[in-house]
């Protein structure tokens, strides 16, 4: 069984191609197309400009991932029905784009409105994320299945984070790489939750943000230091250097970290790090290391105390961590380090959004799968797991 996954959330046009034989899921192909370059310049992602991005860049990342897999579109053999079976096919594609003119002319010329595709299911992400970014997948979905005949597997993204732990390689998936019942960690730009995973497909939210998520406190305060975005891996890169020469301070508070239930907030840690840095000079290059390291230390902290109290409270087999905030050095050699239970990290290229993780969800959910014309393929920004 073959599926073509497609992940555009926020700003990365994704593409994989995965094929499941028994047990084991292979990654055929995968392709990521990243904004960063375009969105670096704004300090932040920009959703009207990151669905045009994805537009202009669905098919040309479509037909790479396709390269590479050495799987090729088909032109139908034609008949005496071929051309009003043609003209059906483009009046429910134009009615599908019929706001997205460029993706609409792309898919005509290159790839085809009388094509085949030896694929079984098409699968994409409906959620959360950025709405006008979803569409653009969703479209580009719906008109592949068109064409193609194939029917669309809706997938939700948290739950592409938290399988995205079942490969050691990156290439093969495996769900027996995994004990259950687990609890997960979900760390990203939009979301902070810890989740009980009593099988997949079975969760239960456990706690979450009940302001920014985790990822979002780092880009704000990465824009208060005046770094680049994104700003995680900057912050992270002057905490570490500052780390490595000076004992911690404690400067700042961990709002929540003793709190009796699993939720998080790290909009007081932000504004205490803004309040800090108008009464110090951060122009100064050892203040900025102070400050990155200090609200490292503290948001990571508040992570760890959350994790290792709901572990202890439902003694979960291990600990599935995902989402692009798991990426943080800080983070892993604490959790390794402080965590007794297996530990499950996603190798450093499933951290961000991918469309990877996105075909290996929906090979669990098979039987979700819906025509093009269902109303569960629509955007959901808020969707919950």
């Amino acid at each position: 069984m073959k599926i073509l996954a497609i992940e555009t959330s926020c700003d990365d046009t994704a593409i994989a191609l995965l094929e499941k034989k028994g047990e084991s899921i292979k990654v055929l192909a995968s392709n990521v197309s990243s904004q960063i370059s375009l969105h670096n310049q704004y300090g932040g992602v920009f959703p009207m400009m990151a669905k045009r991005e994805h537009v202009k860049n669905l098919v040309p990342v479509l037909k790479k991932t396709l390269s590479d897999a050495q799987l090729d579109t088909k032109q139908k053999e034609k008949n005496i029905f071929s051309g009003i079976s043609k003209n059906i096919k483009l009046a429910k594609i134009k009615k599908v784009l019929r706001r997205e003119e460029v993706l609409l002319q792309n898919i005509v010329n290159e790839i085809g409105i009388d094509t085949s595709l030896d694929i079984d299911y098409i699968a994409v992400t409906v959620g959360p994320g950025l709405p006008p970014t979803l569409w653009a997948g969703i479209n580009f979905a719906k008109a592949l299945s068109v064409i193609w005949n194939k029917k669309i597997i809706p997938v939700n993204h948290m739950h592409g984070h938290i399988v995205s732990v079942l490969s050691t390689d990156g290439t093969f998936f495996n769900t027996n790489n995994v004990e259950l019942p687990a609890l997960s960690l979900l760390v990203s730009g939009g979301h902070t939750e810890i989740v009980l995973v009593k099988d997949w497909g079975e969760y239960k939210i456990l706690g979450k943000t009940k302001d920014d998520a985790v990822g979002e406190a780092f880009d704000k305060v990465a824009r208060i230091l005046s770094l680049p975005y994104p700003g995680g891996p900057e912050i992270s890169k002057l905490a570490d250097s500052h780390r490595q020469h000076h004992e911690a301070q404690n400067i700042f508070p961990r709002p929540m970290a003793h709190s009796d239930d699993y939720d998080f907030s790290y909009s007081g840690l932000k504004t205490s790090v803004l309040y800090y840095t108008k009464e110090n000079d951060i122009s100064n290059e050892d203040t900025r290391k102070l400050v990155a390291r200090e609200f490292e230390d503290a948001a990571i902290d508040i992570l760890v105390l959350k994790t290792k109290k709901a572990i202890e409270a439902f003694d979960p087999k291990c600990l599935i961590v995902g989402g692009g905030v798991s990426a943080n050095k800080h983070l892993r050699d604490r959790l390794k380090n402080e965590i007794d239970i297996p530990t499950h990290l996603p190798l450093h290229n499933l951290t961000g959004d991918n469309a990877v993780m996105i075909g290996v969800s929906a090979f669990m959910n098979t039987k979700k799968a819906v025509p093009w014309n269902s109303q569960a393929l629509h955007a959901q920004g808020n969707l919950s797991i």
